[in-house]
């Protein structure tokens, strides 16, 4: 048996929600919401759908309802809008989060909490203050979802599939981010090299134009929020696999934001560098080599999320 809860029902939370279900994550999916009626509907929803699934209960509840949860994810927060940074969303959220974690902690203490709520790197580090939750139990969705924003466009760049694609989005989630291209890779040859040895070569155009990649990266997000209003798809599928890591136990490396501790010369914020994730949540960070240009750019980074954290109040 396995239970993930997930507070909040908006987009992302009930996309997740329906997400765990299809892909057979949870035995059982608890849907939390201020707006109880939204709750009920979209677990009656999604739940519908379970004789075409793996078996599994989603239902609402209340808070007191997520005790015994393995994983509990938190959704909630106002969207971002059109032309609003991640970073304007701060101290709202970062209100939001405070009541959350009041009412939720007392419940599931021993849960895996999984923060996607934007600012994530900001609320992450919040979390981690007002909680009270062991740090290893606290994993935000970071950069993991602009990695795969990245290895998805460089797979179509290169003619591979994604999962030979190993390049990753450091720092934080947000403008501030940067990818460490010393530490990039295709099929085991460094991303400048990789047209050497494909069979592709001859289609393959790489001119190692590092600032267009990452310009695109960074503004998937906005650039879908000026489209269709939200982003939810590919979030709900990277909290999914999170998800299914953590119960894999295997010990899975991902860029999600965690509590750093003077790796890297950075200290006492949350953002994102490789962690490997397992059963008991973040086993700890693997620390690749950086250059002295990327160290900087995550120490930039770093200092950017804490200059939000000062003037915000919690």
């Amino acid at each position: 048996m396995s239970k993930i809860s997930v507070i909040g029902a908006g987009s992302v939370g009930a996309t997740v929600a329906n997400d765990l279900m299809i892909q057979g994550v949870a035995s059982e999916i608890v849907l939390v919401d201020i707006n109880q009626k939204k709750a009920i509907g979209e677990a009656l929803d999604i739940y519908q759908g379970a004789p075409f699934c793996s078996p599994a209960i989603v239902r609402p509840g209340e808070y007191a309802d997520v005790s015994g949860s393995d994983i509990v994810v938190i959704t909630c927060g106002l969207a971002r809008k059109p032309g609003m940074t991640r970073l304007d969303l701060a101290q709202v959220n970062v209100n939001i989060i405070k009541d959350v974690a009041a009412n939720v902690v007392q419940y599931a203490p021993d849960s895996i909490y999984i923060i996607v709520s934007n600012p994530v790197d900001i609320l992450t580090y919040v979390f981690h203050k007002i909680s009270g939750i062991p740090e290893h139990q606290i994993i935000g969705t970071g950069t993991i979802l602009d990695t795969s924003r990245l290895q998805s466009t460089l797979a179509k760049r290169f003619h591979i599939s994604p999962k030979n694609v190993h390049a990753h989005v450091y720092g934080e989630h947000g403008d501030s981010q940067f990818v460490p291209w010393s530490l990039a890779h295709i099929a085991n040859d460094h991303i400048n090299e990789y047209s050497k040895s494909s069979p592709d070569r001859d289609r393959i155009k790489w001119d190692e134009n590092y600032a267009e990649v990452e310009e695109f990266v960074k503004r998937s997000g906005a650039q879908i929020i000026e489209n269709k209003g939200a982003t939810f798809f590919a979030v709900a599928m990277s909290v999914c696999h999170i998800c299914k890591c953590i119960f894999a136990d295997a010990g899975t490396a991902m860029t999600v934001s965690t509590m750093m501790h003077g790796e890297y010369g950075v200290d006492d914020v949350c953002l994102s560098t490789l962690a490997l994730v397992d059963r008991n949540g973040v086993r700890g960070k693997i620390l690749n080599p950086l250059t002295d240009e990327e160290v900087s750019k995550l120490r930039a980074s770093a200092d950017k999320i804490k200059s939000v954290i000062g003037q915000i109040a919690f």
